[in-house]
């Protein structure tokens, strides 16, 4: 009797237990953001199942951004900064939408301006179409008015999605959101995964 009464007391204690509350948009459960094989920069394949026991940023970009590529690049250094030991259980992804010009060369180059441990990916330009409508994010190339083919910029999404240490989808992450906050939510993630 006494080991029923103490199992209903856990199970309805684990029942109340708080969610944890996030500054990004929880996205917990979504039907898209699934993940995808690639290959890093280096060229060997991976997953976002391969960083389980990490949380993984994913942010969609390019090299020759001139603004907000950077910045969330710049931010998710200091972000690995501020977790101090945790740093090693964050994996930053970067996915060019600008194929043509990010080869993985460039984009080794590019990751290891801001941390060596990010992991940069070139897609084919059929794969991006596909990955692009898979995390609904937007990107186009936009040709400015030199008759220079090669100078253009590429328009896209700015956000960073967060998967937690199962390979989960969880969070979106608006840019420009507070870095202190942002942190918080990779710690949440973190805790969850134990």
């Amino acid at each position: 009797m006494f080991a029923r009464i103490t199992l209903l007391i856990v199970f309805f204690l684990s029942a109340c237990a708080p969610k944890p509350v996030f500054y990004g948009v929880d996205i917990t459960g979504a039907d898209y953001a699934k993940g995808f094989v690639f290959q890093d920069q280096d060229g060997h394949p991976l997953k976002i199942e391969s960083f389980k026991g990490s949380v993984v940023a994913l942010f969609f970009g390019y090299t020759q951004c001139p603004d907000v590529c950077p910045t969330t690049m710049a931010e998710f250094k200091k972000i690995k900064d501020d977790l101090g030991v945790q740093s090693t259980k964050l994996q930053v992804l970067f996915v060019s939408v600008d194929p043509e010009r990010d080869t993985p060369q460039v984009l080794k180059a590019y990751m290891n301006n801001f941390d060596a441990s990010f992991i940069g990916y070139s897609p084919e330009v059929h794969d991006l179409e596909k990955i692009a409508q898979n995390f609904k994010i937007y990107y186009k190339k936009v040709i400015g008015t030199s008759n220079n083919s090669a100078a253009y910029t590429v328009d896209h999404s700015a956000g960073t999605y967060l998967f937690d240490t199962q390979g989960r989808i969880r969070l979106f992450i608006r840019y420009g959101m507070p870095r202190e906050q942002i942190v918080k939510d990779v710690k949440s993630l973190m805790d969850e995964g134990g």
